[in-house]
């Protein structure tokens, strides 16, 4: 099973994450390709695979990459290979996506449980991000704007989920993904056993 959770900047999407992989350790966090250098104490394959943006651009060509985007000048994606073998092993990955990255997945036709986290408010989220200290006016207000932008684009997702509080958010996704998963066993075992008696 595929999991697509997206969220504007400051919603608390990693911390999320990070809970959720730690309740459910048959879901993996899937690793993305790029071509930006690596940062002091990233490690290849397991933070990022760190690639030359020739070898991005052939991957590119070649149909490699279920979703890939521009961030900053550097080139990200989801290799569709990595994808499936974590999913021959028996894991669910999880992907923390953008809007893009979710209309390119959707475009390629990736099934999967597609999760919006949204702030309570604007007023909560910008809060959040005066809290963190790390942006100045300028850069606070850029944050906001594509907050905004990223929270019309709410219709492509199948769930919206408020984080209010991390452990009510939580166990909320954690309570769709278990629905999700035994919808999918169920619609897929009926069919197998309805076309084993047409």
């Amino acid at each position: 099973m595929r999991i697509f959770i997206s969220g504007p900047s400051g919603v608390g999407k990693s911390t999320v994450i990070r809970e959720l992989l730690t309740l459910r350790p048959d879901i993996v966090l899937s690793v993305s390709y790029t071509t930006r250098p690596p940062r002091p104490l990233e490690k290849d394959g397991k933070d990022y695979f760190f690639i030359s943006r020739e070898i991005f651009e052939e991957m590119i060509q070649s149909g490699a990459f279920l979703e890939w985007a521009t961030v900053h000048g550097n080139l990200y994606g989801t290799s569709l290979q990595w994808v499936e073998a974590r999913e021959r092993e028996g894991s669910h990955v999880l992907f923390d996506i953008d809007v893009q990255g979710v209309r390119q997945a959707k475009a390629y036709g990736s099934p999967g449980c597609y999760i919006l986290i949204i702030p309570p408010t604007m007023d909560d989220l910008k809060k959040r991000l005066d809290t963190r200290g790390t942006e100045d006016s300028q850069t606070l207000a850029l944050r906001l704007e594509n907050a905004k932008e990223e929270l019309r684009h709410w219709e492509l997702y199948d769930y919206l989920v408020i984080n209010d509080t991390l452990e009510t958010t939580v166990r909320e996704i954690a309570s769709i993904i278990e629905a999700y998963r035994h919808a999918r066993e169920v619609v897929i075992g009926g069919l197998t056993w309805l076309r084993a008696i047409v």
